[in-house]
């Protein structure tokens, strides 16, 4: 390994020369000099995977662990967030370490080492054995400039910096930032766009499999529907499924932040009322639907069983383990007071800092409270459940109102959509080719509703943080991004409808979470196809609910989880983690907030909140793209040993989540998710009606 990369990347080779390759070309078989104590590592490896519900199969495998976070410089517990995050990427079930895993484990941390060097040194150009050989191949010209496009030489020729070898720079034509490669505008008149675009080879355009389906949800259902009733006088079958894009009905659940709401003038007040609140919420839905006693303290010494509400917090500044698990209850029954929890009885459990739960168990001294049950969700009923008093304002927007038909028609009727998830550019350019074939898929496969949510200007990327862009960040964003929407909203007809939603690293957008929506100013929309979503953000497609959020919320719950189940039993951590976010009622319960958050508690107090279960909840995560099924929140409460009131004694709605992964993944391709669903009236079988989750068709597909 150490042959193959610069020194820059391992700087110990530099300094150790011989001496440094030797023990870094055989990890965990020879250590550094340097390394003072093996077996104190070993053993503070052993707790921190413990910890994080992980075993170490051997001592063999210890000592192999040790060998890497010598040999990449990394604390144990920076090992243990990477293994957390690689067992998550490659979807293992077992919860042991072993020793045939680390060799794909090293390949992980090697790889994830030279792209971060790469991040940080994107000004830098890496010449590969094919650059090589074609520089050096001066008997064809041609091919060895168009194969360096992507090269200092090759961009810096197409910038226009230098132009040629034998004629002398113009000083007055040299722009003052190089100019984005790809698509340009230019305009002879306010109203005529001229495209011109170069096609440079880029590997994204050399990609193969394209559009290729990875996962399929209910895989026996079909992809498409077409209505042969209505249909049935065109004999063509390419006509039938051209037909005009049926109108669905879109709204917008909840009140949302506005353009323009100021921010960052969060308190600590602020913060505090908000957890206060969220406390006190969950007590009363707990005394609401079951029998249960929340106004002790949660410091109340008593040798009987004891039922205390709270929220988890963590003893110190590190991540939570079993060991550091403190109750902090509200102010109203406990004046703010904290007590540890012990939870050596119980065999399972799942807990983050910020979640709001219910414990049953005993406090003999007042200072240690032994946990014997956790609640840790209430029930969440759906929109169709909640009573007309309790139901939130709905805004109706992007309606068509000269549609006269009735809601059973519209619902009578099924619904396909497309959801994708930025960057929807590759990290080399600022061509915006994925959104452009995933345009082109759309195109074809005529969706109801296009979900694009952000990054669309992504501050993350090279071009952006190191000001190579040769137009602004709103600039690129109408250019790019909306001049293509519009164009898609036009072509495709007034039934097409398009949602966008912000992310906080968009560059040209309030970065602050909760997000307001994109601010309509500019956005040539006449028909009104294009509706613009805060984030995060709840709306209804005909007689289907949907939440989305932005925010990496899985990956952030991923890190601070701490976890146990008894052994030889499976769980599924990713669906676990979604659920946590329809049982505490928020689209980010965690608290405090991981590091890069920008959260803002006192621009809403009710944005983040998810007062009802949607149908389908939209979660992009730079974790492995997935398609899961969650239960009920009634469902999970009763699973806590909770018993419901008769009156709420209902069955609840299943919701599938989706993380449709990135776009765009560095230079290459990501992924989006295909959606449709069968309407309940269509897939009424012998009268027995079917859940959601069992007539939705959800397909994970590679751009």
């Amino acid at each position: 390994v150490a042959r193959d990369f610069p020194a820059k990347i391992y700087p110990y080779r530099h300094h150790h020369h011989l001496s440094a390759r030797r023990f870094w070309h055989l990890p965990g078989t020879l250590l550094p000099p340097c390394q003072l104590n093996s077996s104190a590592m070993e053993e503070e490896l052993t707790k921190e995977f413990a910890n994080n519900s992980f075993a170490l199969d051997s001592p063999e495998t210890a000592g192999q662990c040790v060998s890497l976070c010598v040999n990449m410089e990394l604390k144990p517990a920076e090992l243990v967030a990477k293994w957390e995050v690689f067992y998550l990427n490659s979807r293992m079930d077992d919860g042991k370490v072993h020793t045939s895993q680390l060799d794909n484990f090293r390949q992980f941390l090697q790889n994830e080492r030279r792209e971060t060097f790469r991040h940080n040194q994107a000004d830098l150009y890496f010449y590969s054995k094919n650059d090589i050989d074609m520089l050096l191949d001066s008997d064809n010209d041609d091919e060895t400039r168009n194969s360096t496009e992507n090269s200092p030489l090759g961009a810096k020729s197409r910038h226009g910096i230098a132009k040629s070898n034998d004629a002398p720079m113009d000083v007055d034509s040299t722009p003052i930032a190089p100019q984005t490669p790809g698509l340009k505008v230019t305009s002879s008149d306010n109203s005529t766009k001229i495209w011109c675009e170069s096609t440079p080879l880029t590997p994204f355009s050399q990609r193969a499999n394209r559009c290729t389906i990875q996962y399929v949800l209910n895989k026996h259902l079909p992809e498409t529907f077409v209505d042969e009733r209505t249909n049935a006088h065109l004999e063509d079958g390419v006509l039938r499924r051209l037909q005009p894009i049926r109108l669905c009905k879109v709204e917008i659940l909840g009140s949302s932040l506005t353009p323009g709401c100021r921010f960052m003038y969060d308190r600590t007040e602020d913060r505090f009322n908000v957890l206060a609140r969220r406390i006190k919420s969950f007590a009363q839905k707990l005394l609401e639907h079951g029998s249960f006693s929340v106004d002790n303290h949660v410091s109340l010494a008593s040798q009987e069983c004891i039922f205390v509400v709270g929220m988890v917090c963590c003893d110190g500044d590190g991540h939570l383990n079993d060991k550091s698990i403190l109750l902090q209850g509200s102010v109203e029954h406990s004046g703010g007071h904290r007590v540890r929890l012990e939870f050596h009885n119980l065999p399972q459990f799942s807990l983050f800092p910020g979640q709001i739960i219910g414990v049953e168990g005993r406090n003999p001294s007042g200072h240690c409270l032994v946990v014997s049950r956790v609640v840790d969700s209430v029930p969440v009923p759906s929109l169709a459940m909640r009573s007309d008093d309790t139901m939130p304002m709905i805004k109706r927007q992007n309606l068509d109102w000269s549609v006269q038909a009735s809601s059973n028609h519209l619902d009578a009727y099924p619904i396909s959509m497309v959801i994708a998830a930025g960057p929807f550019t590759t990290s080399d350019n600022l061509t915006f080719e994925p959104l452009v074939e995933l345009l082109s898929f759309a195109r074809k496969k005529r969706p109801n509703v296009l979900l694009l949510m952000g990054p669309f200007v992504d501050s993350e990327h090279p071009y952006i943080k190191l000001g190579m862009a040769d137009r602004s960040f709103k600039q690129i964003f109408q250019e790019e991004i909306l001049a293509r929407v519009e164009e898609y909203c036009n072509e495709m007809g007034i039934g097409a409808r398009v949602i966008l939603v912000p992310s906080t690293r968009d560059a040209h957008h309030d970065a602050v979470f909760p997000q307001p929506r994109f601010d309509r100013h500019g956005l040539e929309d006449q028909d009104c196809q294009i509706t613009l979503l805060s984030n995060p953000g709840l709306f209804q497609l005909n007689e289907i609910t949907i939440g989305c959020c932005t925010m990496d919320v899985l990956r952030h719950l991923s890190s601070e989880e701490v976890s146990r189940f008894p052994a030889g039993a499976s769980s599924d951590r990713l669906a676990r983690l979604a659920a946590h976010i329809i049982g505490q009622q928020s689209f980010y319960p965690l608290f405090p907030a991981a590091s890069g958050v920008p959260l803002d508690l006192s621009l809403s107090p009710d944005a983040l909140s998810l007062p009802f279960q949607p149908h389908i909840l939209l979660l992009p995560s730079d974790l492995a793209p997935f398609v899961k099924v969650l239960p009920s929140s009634i469902e999970c409460f009763e699973q806590n040993g909770a018993q419901l009131h008769l009156k709420h004694a209902k069955k609840g709605c299943n919701s599938i989540c989706i993380n449709p992964g990135r776009l765009a993944k560095g230079i290459n391709g990501g992924s989006f998710a295909d959606l449709f669903t069968l309407p309940l009236l269509l897939n009424d079988i012998q009268g027995q009606e079917q859940g959601f989750e069992q007539r939705t068709r959800v397909s994970i597909v590679k751009i």
